[in-house]
């Protein structure tokens, strides 16, 4: 089994759209969410109070799957939300179970 962890980041103006578009996917079974909080180096991609602040408000996404299922929401999300500013990546889970 390639099991994988997809971490997505959006904006929280289209966190409601990126559930429901999850919620649409075949591949994906479940996934958690969360607000986190976004730090950097480019203050020209933050607001005025995100500046002051030093931190920009952001939606997180985990979702287990397998590879392949992965690399396929991810070729559907690059397509339906094409310009949404979300950030991602993949990482390989070497192992995974319920205590």
């Amino acid at each position: 089994m390639n099991q994988t962890l997809l971490t997505l980041i959006c904006p929280p103006s289209i966190e409601r759209t990126l559930v429901d578009w999850l919620l649409e996917q075949p591949e994906v079974s479940g996934f958690t969410s969360s607000e986190v909080y976004g730090h950097g180096s480019h203050p020209e991609k933050l607001n005025l109070i995100e500046q002051v602040e030093g931190r920009k408000k952001q939606v997180k996404f985990q979702l287990h799957l397998e590879l392949d299922s992965a690399m396929a929401a991810l070729k559907k999300l690059k397509i339906d939300l094409k310009g949404a500013d979300v950030h991602y990546w993949l990482l390989p889970i070497t192992e995974s179970g319920r205590v």
